[in-house]
């Protein structure tokens, strides 16, 4: 458990604090605050648990379940990695890094959807382009967007857990690809390069991006274009990690970071009233563990950098292991490369529903499974004060 405080209690505060009326922010996220703010307290309502050893009475309340909170990502990347398990073929897997350089930041941020989604377009058309090329094959992604840096900054990159190999143009065979080695990433990063200032120019063009407040000026076409010249740097980074050694090294990668969050609980140190402090790793001086104390309006302003658009999908799949036919194309591959499909024991909606029923029978006071149910209670009213909406 985190001795310092949670996000949530952070949020708590602002939301009841006379000076949150100075936060400005999108109706999107401040639903978002909101939501994280009451998640596991009486504002959610819960169920009241009686002990029959100590008689001493356990209120257990709702999560909000929203994908931002992290005291609820635990449980869901748990549910998504089960069903991952069945789509890891046996094979080696690589972990590419596809960044975004911070001189496209602003645009980015006025412009999150549609530049989130050309992310994810230009970096798998990217390496799809590069399998069919130099494999002669169709290769399988998995791509996880992150948005922020360890200070909380806008740090938009992509990771993709890409498949050591696959099947063949032709569909005859599988055709793997070195254990060591998959592509030059200088030659990555020149195609993702292109391929997203490209969709960059055309959306522009199609006037399909918005521009506010400082960057207003950016709507006439010769400032966007000296803008464009002075942001875009001439190389990008795609970075490769070292290759997963197989399918269980991947699902233990994928189980720290597919449903990460902006900022963990445990990376809170202390908050008042004006300042929240937390750790993080500064990557610039050998990944050393610092902390950084920032004003609790600025604290919650990066924070909320993070959310993403409404209903924006941030985890995504191409080719094999992709939602289309997927049972039939992981069939297919596994045919190819004389594999077995795993045996993955998935529990059942009850299974799952009885290990929380056990977890919450154990007292928290006396510790013996001596819990027993007595009702559901109620949320309790949370009062909003009125908010400044900046969308």
């Amino acid at each position: 458990m985190p001795s310092g405080p949670t996000l949530g209690q952070v949020l708590r505060s602002v939301i009841q604090s006379p000076g949150s009326v100075r936060l400005r922010l999108s109706p999107h996220q401040w639903k978002t605050v909101r939501a994280l703010a009451v998640c596991r307290t009486g504002a959610l309502g819960g169920q009241l648990f009686q002990c029959t050893g100590c008689q001493r009475a356990h209120f257990v309340a709702h999560s909000c379940r929203n994908r931002h909170c992290p005291q609820c990502q635990g449980a869901r990347a748990a549910d998504w990695l089960e069903q991952q398990e069945a789509v890891l073929l046996p094979i080696p897997y690589f972990h590419l890094v596809f960044t975004l350089p911070h001189g496209l930041n602003p645009v980015i941020r006025q412009n999150r959807r549609a530049l989130f989604k050309l992310l994810f377009d230009a970096a798998s058309q990217t390496l799809l382009e590069f399998g069919a090329g130099r494999l002669k094959a169709q290769i399988g992604i998995t791509a996880v967007l992150h948005t922020w840096s360890q200070t909380l900054l806008d740090h938009y990159h992509l990771h993709c857990i890409v498949s050591g190999g696959g099947v063949a143009l032709d569909g005859a065979r599988w055709n793997a690809s070195p254990t060591h080695y998959l592509f030059p990433v200088r030659a990555l990063s020149r195609m993702f390069r292109g391929k997203y200032l490209a969709g960059l120019k055309a959306l522009y063009a199609a006037g399909e991006l918005e521009f506010h407040g400082k960057l207003e000026s950016l709507a006439r076409p010769g400032n966007f274009a000296s803008w464009f010249q002075e942001a875009v740097p001439p190389e990008w980074v795609v970075y490769a990690k070292r290759p997963f050694a197989g399918p269980k090294q991947v699902l233990a990668y994928l189980s720290r970071y597919t449903h990460r969050v902006a900022l963990s609980n445990r990376r809170l140190i202390c908050a008042d009233d004006q300042n929240v402090t937390f750790a993080y790793k500064d990557y610039a001086d050998e990944a050393k563990p610092k902390r950084m104390t920032l004003a609790t309006e600025e604290f919650v302003r990066r924070f909320c950098l993070h959310v993403l658009p409404e209903r924006f999908v941030k985890i995504r799949h191409y080719e094999f292991p992709g939602n289309r036919q997927r049972q039939e194309r992981l069939g297919f591959a596994r045919k190819l490369l004389g594999a077995s499909p795993p045996l993955v024991q998935k529990k059942t909606p009850v299974e799952k529903k009885a290990g929380t029923e056990a977890a919450r029978a154990c007292c928290p006071f006396c510790l013996r499974p001596t819990l027993v149910f007595v009702r559901e209670v109620a949320p309790v009213q949370f009062v909003r004060p009125a908010l400044l909406d900046s969308s």
